[in-house]
């Protein structure tokens, strides 16, 4: 056992630690060993306040469930030893409770067939990485570390647990967990770990989109997103991602970088923004525009590749709307105000700064787009930006028009006069308005 460089005492006290110390308690007075486990422990080790924990037990589920009741426990993975316990208050979380097992053979490269309980020691040697397979007694407020990780910590090193090729083979995601790691905190992997990923980097296939999707959000939030996205390009691991955007000429199994990643990274080094959506607009405009000669046509494919992910509707929107509003901007001194009024008052327009900024940084060009995009924003007020709407379809049906195609024409071209602002009130609107649909009916 090892006692924490930083004491337990030391850390802010939260509702939900509490709650994972209590946790622990009750399986313990009830005759259970108890333990926290995984990535709270290698962030307090770390001298980092974890943002959640998880308990390991030699209770079964069944046994948990007994103890905290029905009414407080989610069997959200009985099969695999695990029980999610509710906190008594909103503000303690959940905590998700796994009883100590071994893991049978992976088939489908995620769950193992079938598991075994067994000691706390064998646990730990079947999980993923030696900076996770740690454990820690919050009663005694001791780490027990039976894979070294405390080590491998302060060397600061990513190590698979045991064979590397063993563990990437039973989950495939843990390749691009190693990659976020290394990149996230700084470390390096360790020559054995950084070796075995690219003759499985296809492998990566076998892994649902869901999942791929919630490692690159994961990375490409952080500030090391262009750490992360030169490691996955250094193992082979990004044309597996996007396989139709990135293609690496490799050596056998030894990938090489695709020469436009270096770019892209320099642009991700100046994201300033902790969004997912702007890194990954960089990440796949960068190489969708050169094939494709019409901006709809490049959107295109960046809204298939976001689709192919299982992105979320408003993540798939805001990467689209990014890049589009990019290719806009351009000369944004230029821009007559209906065009540019509207993208300063969308509610994305601080992500669009940051990769305007992040663009032109990457390319060793001063930003003065964003520059003026910003300037602009911060003395027009958004009364302006955005103002009230001055005639809508009833006034054109009041005028003797049919609804169809040409209300949007009309309504668009009035709104666009007033956001040029040589009109400012509803009766020049309403005058123009007479006047477009007089010219139509001519």
């Amino acid at each position: 056992m090892l006692f924490l460089p930083t004491p337990l005492s030391q850390f802010p006290a939260t509702p939900q630690r509490d709650f994972a110390a209590e946790t622990c308690k009750q399986l313990r007075d009830a005759g259970f060993e108890a333990l926290w486990a995984g990535g709270c422990v290698r962030d307090m080790v770390l001298g980092t306040t974890p943002k959640d924990y998880d308990v390991a037990t030699s209770a079964t589920p069944q046994q948990v469930i007994q103890l905290f009741g029905k009414c407080r426990t989610v069997p959200v993975g009985v099969s695999f030893g695990v029980v999610m316990v509710l906190g008594p208050r909103q503000n303690c979380g959940q905590i998700e409770v796994a009883t100590f097992r071994a893991d049978g053979e992976y088939r489908d490269g995620r769950r193992p067939s079938s598991v075994a309980y067994c000691s706390a020691e064998v646990d730990a040697k079947r999980r993923d990485f030696t900076i996770n397979g740690m454990f820690y007694d919050p009663v005694v407020e001791q780490v027990i570390d039976y894979v070294g990780g405390c080590a491998d910590l302060q060397a600061r090193v990513v190590r698979a647990i045991g064979d590397p090729t063993a563990r990437f083979k039973e989950d495939k995601l843990r390749m691009l967990r190693a990659v976020r790691f290394a990149a996230t905190c700084d470390f390096t992997m360790e020559e054995a770990t950084h070796n075995a990923i690219p003759p499985l980097r296809h492998e990566l296939a076998q892994v649902s989109p869901e999942r791929i999707a919630q490692e690159l959000r994961r990375m490409l939030s952080h500030p090391t997103r262009a750490v992360s996205v030169a490691s996955l390009s250094g193992v082979g691991l990004l044309e597996v991602i996007f396989p139709r955007g990135f293609v690496a000429e490799s050596d056998g199994n030894i990938p090489t970088t695709n020469a436009s990643v270096d770019l892209i990274c320099s642009k991700l080094h100046h994201l300033t923004d902790s969004a997912f959506e702007p890194a990954l607009a960089l990440l796949l405009e960068s190489q969708f525009a050169p094939q494709a000669e019409l901006p709809k046509a490049r959107i295109t494919e960046v809204v298939r590749e976001c689709r192919a992910l299982r992105l979320s509707n408003d993540e798939t929107n805001c990467v689209s709307w990014l890049l589009t509003a990019a290719t806009e901007c351009t000369d944004a001194a230029k821009l007559p105000l209906h065009r540019l009024k509207p993208v300063l008052a969308d509610r994305r327009s601080p992500l669009l700064l940051d990769l305007l900024t992040a663009t032109a940084l990457g390319e060793n060009r001063d930003p003065t787009d964003a520059a003026f995009l910003e300037e602009y924003r911060g003395r027009v007020p958004v009364e302006v930006l955005d103002p009230p709407t001055l005639v809508d379809g009833a006034d054109l049906k009041s005028l003797g028009l049919d609804a169809g195609p040409i209300f949007k024409q009309l309504l668009t071209t009035v709104r666009n006069v007033q956001l040029d602002e040589k009109i400012t009130s509803r009766s020049d609107a309403l005058d123009l308005l007479r006047e477009l649909s007089s010219a139509q009916d001519n």
